[in-house]
C-alpha cells in the first residue's frame, strides 16, 4: 500500500506557492554555506553548515544527482558540485523537483537570483510573480515621493506592479512583528509617519521601511487589491523577534479584513504551525504552509509535515519550499515534503483510518490544487470532499 502511495505522491506536479529564484552565478564554498542557514552572521571557522539537519539532507538526497553515493562527505559533495556550471546545476535540480509551477517572490536580493521567466526556462515549467509590498513602498520613497503624496503614489505603483502578478507578500514579521494596531491608519497618521521616515532616509543607502504605521498602510492597501496576500510568520533570520511572529497575534487583524474576502497565506509558521492550523480552521480566508521549516529540519521534517495535517481542513494547506539561492533547496523542499506526506498518510491508510484514494486526493490538493484555486492559476482545481 505505502509503495503505491509513494509512487502516486511522487507523480504530483507540484505548485510551489512561495519560492525565490535559484542563484544566477557560481559561488564559492563559504558563500554556499551562508545560503544554507538563516543566520546572517559569519560562520565560525571551527564549524561547517554541512553539519546541520539541512546539510545532512543535502548530502543524503542531493549527492546522488551529482553521481555520488548518498550521504557523501561534505568535501566530496562540494567537489562534485563545483565541477558543474551554474546553469547545469540549476536545470538538474529544478527539473528533478517535479514542480510544474513556481510562484516566485522577487523582493529579496533579486539581482543575485533568477527571475520568474528564467525559473520557468530552466525548470521546463511555469512561473508567476509574487510582489513584495515593502519593496514597492521603498521604490516609491526612493523615487522622491512626498509625505503627503506617499499613500497615493504607493497605490499607483502597486497597481502597476501587480498587473501580471498572482499574489502579494509582506515581511511585516521582520520589520516590526504582529503586535500592531489592526485598524487601517488614517491619512494624517500616514502623512506624519511618512514625513519622519522620508526625513530619516540616508541618501547613501536604500530606503528601508520599518514604521508600524506605514507597514499597516501597505498591508491594507495590499488587501484592497484583492490578490492573495502572503505573510512571513515564525522562523527566519535574526531580524525576526520570534515571539512577535506568532500568527495568533494576527487574530484581530484577520477579523478586521475578513469582510474584504482577501485570502491570507501564512508562510512557514515554525514553531507555530499548530497555531497557524487553528487560524486556517476557524477563518475561511486563512491558509498556511510549513515551507521553510521542511528544508531546515531535514530528517525531522516528516514530523513538521504531519503536524500541519492535524487541525486545518485539507483545502486550507499549501505546499511551498521557500527556496532561495542554491537549486538544491528547490529540489530538497519538494523531496522532503513528498516523503513527509507519504509517511504520514501511509500510516493512516495502513491503519484503516483513510482510504488510499483519499490519501492521494489530499496530497494532490495540498501539493497543487489548493494553490491553483487560491491564486486563480490556469491549472486543475480539486476541491471536492
Amino acid at each position: 500500500m505505502s509503495t503505491d502511495l509513494e509512487a502516486r505522491i511522487a507523480a504530483i506536479g507540484l505548485v510551489d506557492h512561495h519560492v525565490h529564484g535559484a542563484l544566477r552565478e557560481a559561488v564559492d564554498r563559504p558563500a554556499f554555506e551562508e545560503t544554507i542557514t538563516e543566520s546572517d552572521r559569519p560562520i565560525p571557522p571551527w564549524m561547517t553548515q554541512f553539519d546541520s539537519q539541512l546539510g545532512f539532507a543535502i548530502r543524503r538526497h542531493c549527492a546522488p544527482l551529482l553521481g555520488l553515493e548518498p550521504s557523501a562527505g561534505g568535501n566530496d559533495y562540494w567537489a562534485a558540485r563545483a565541477a558543474l556550471p551554474p546553469d547545469e546545476l540549476t536545470r538538474l535540480f529544478l527539473r528533478a523537483s517535479g514542480t510544474d509551477h513556481w510562484l516566485v517572490e522577487t523582493g529579496y536580493k533579486g539581482e543575485r537570483i533568477l527571475d520568474p521567466a528564467a525559473m520557468a526556462a530552466w525548470s521546463g515549467g511555469r512561473a508567476d510573480e509574487v510582489v513584495r509590498l515593502e519593496s514597492v513602498l521603498e521604490d516609491v520613497a526612493g523615487a522622491g515621493a512626498s509625505a503627503a503624496g506617499l499613500r497615493a503614489a504607493f497605490r499607483t505603483a502597486l497597481h502597476e506592479r501587480v498587473r501580471h502578478a498572482v499574489g502579494l507578500k509582506s515581511i511585516l514579521a521582520y520589520r516590526h512583528g504582529f503586535d500592531f494596531d489592526p485598524a487601517p491608519p488614517s491619512d494624517a497618521e500616514v502623512r506624519n509617519a511618512a514625513g519622519a521616515w522620508l526625513r530619516a532616509i540616508d541618501e547613501s543607502a536604500a530606503p528601508r521601511v520599518a514604521d508600524p504605521v506605514l507597514l499597516r498602510m501597505l498591508l491594507w492597501e495590499g488587501v484592497r487589491t484583492g490578490l492573495p496576500l502572503q505573510l512571513h510568520t515564525g522562523y527566519g533570520d535574526p531580524d525576526v523577534e520570534l515571539h512577535r511572529c506568532d500568527p495568533l497575534l494576527l487574530t484581530r487583524w484577520l477579523k478586521a479584513i475578513e469582510p474584504t474576502g482577501t485570502d491570507i497565506l501564512l508562510l512557514h509558521c515554525y514553531p507555530y504551525q499548530r497555531n497557524a492550523g487553528y487560524l486556517a480552521q476557524v477563518f475561511p480566508h486563512v491558509y498556511f504552509d510549513v515551507g521553510l521549516a521542511v528544508n531546515y529540519t531535514g530528517a525531522r521534517s516528516g514530523a513538521i509535515v504531519a503536524e500541519s495535517l492535524e487541525l486545518a481542513p485539507f483545502a486550507k494547506i499549501l505546499y511551498s519550499s521557500d527556496a532561495w539561492g542554491p537549486p538544491e533547496l528547490h529540489y530538497l523542499g519538494a523531496l522532503l515534503w513528498r516523503r513527509g506526506m507519504t509517511r504520514a498518510l501511509a500510516a493512516w491508510v495502513d491503519e484503516g483510518e483513510w482510504t488510499l484514494a483519499d490519501a492521494v486526493r489530499v496530497a494532490t490538493m495540498i501539493g497543487r490544487s489548493n494553490a491553483a484555486r487560491v491564486y486563480r492559476l490556469d491549472s486543475d482545481v480539486e476541491c471536492d470532499g
